[in-house]
């Protein structure tokens, strides 16, 4: 099934969305928030799915046109929110850049960071910054959440509690990133509010896609309009979800409503570290790369990062062309600090 949060309150209207993205439900009767939902999934989901399939029949009842432009991201706030680096082609290409190797044991120990999910903002809603020299990038990723995950779950268990798949755009200011990095205590600044999809899906919504916790499908980018990327979420994946829900999992329970993203989603193509889609390739998940394979080729970057008024698309199709989450449709808005 599909579901997506309208705005309204902190924590957003639970709606169930149609197969084809065009009408919504409000389902209070089940529950008023998709925290409520995931609260109570062994519960709430039977009936999410009756009305699901109610309104895909055609029984439009209390049903009103769908637009994404009304929602919160599916979990306006998160008690957590996880994101990792699975696709360590993005991890080598980072490096490379500059002069540095990937240590073995990141190939068997997932990267993975504690974001801010405070403060998630809708699909539709503008990258709001004081400064455009913070360098800031798009990050296409894969997401999903779970219900309440035991420490020590082993990556097959944990598979089980992945109960929604979403896409979201991390944010993320490279310029402020190597300062904080060198403090040795992680990333904060330089992370600032997410967005996720409009629409969350069960996994089973996504067939034969959705397969030993990995998604086989193109994770699409538009940047200003272009193409930016197209690389397969399923493909090039170190960890599958199973293994980074565990790792997350490792050492503490996990909430209902906890979030764990899959890193920049990013393919090798046959090549050392990837294509632009102007070269005949399926392209990048964000700016970082293609400026790292300048800086490698050619000695500096010179791609620029976002500025004022600058736009970002992220969409995944299913087989037939069909959006399958909806798109996150972001535009760069500039509010410089006031002296």
């Amino acid at each position: 099934m599909k579901l997506a949060s309208l705005k309204g309150g902190r924590d957003g209207v639970l709606v169930v969305v149609s197969r084809n993205l065009e009408h919504a439900v409000r389902v209070p009767d089940i529950a008023a928030t998709m925290q409520s939902a995931l609260d109570r999934w062994a519960v709430c989901a039977p009936l999410l799915e009756q009305r699901y399939a109610d309104l895909n029949a055609g029984d439009l009842d209390g049903a009103f046109a769908f637009e994404p432009a009304g929602c919160a991201s599916p979990l306006p706030r998160a008690y957590q929110w996880a994101d990792g680096s699975a696709y360590l082609n993005h991890v080598e290409l980072v490096r490379k850049a500059r002069g540095a190797e990937v240590p073995a044991s990141f190939f068997e120990d997932p990267l993975m960071y504690q974001g801010g999910s405070d403060n998630f903002v809708g699909p539709r809603d503008d990258i709001r910054l004081q400064s455009d020299a913070w360098g800031l990038d798009f990050e296409a990723e894969v997401t999903v959440v779970t219900d309440d995950v035991p420490m020590g779950a082993t990556p097959a268990e944990a598979l089980g509690h992945i109960k929604l798949v979403m896409l979201v755009n991390d944010v993320s200011l490279r310029g402020l990133i190597p300062g904080e990095l060198a403090k040795g205590f992680g990333f904060f600044q330089s992370k600032p509010a997410s967005a996720f999809s409009p629409v969350a899906v069960t996994p089973d919504e996504l067939g034969t896609s959705w397969e030993a916790g990995k998604l086989h499908r193109p994770l699409v980018s538009h940047y200003n309009g272009e193409l930016f990327g197209k690389p397969n979420a399923g493909e090039d994946m170190t960890f599958d979800f199973g293994r980074l829900v565990a790792h997350a999992a490792r050492t503490r329970d996990l909430t209902a409503g906890s979030v764990v993203g899959s890193g920049t989603v990013s393919n090798k193509q046959g090549t050392e570290y990837g294509t632009s889609i102007s070269e005949g390739g399926v392209g990048y998940c964000c700016i970082a790369e293609l400026r790292c394979i300048e800086t490698i080729r050619d000695g500096k970057a010179i791609t620029p990062f976002m500025s004022n008024g600058d736009q970002v698309r992220v969409e995944m199709f299913d087989g037939q062309g069909a959006s399958i989450f909806g798109a996150i449709e972001q535009r760069v808005n500039i509010q410089e600090a006031s002296a």
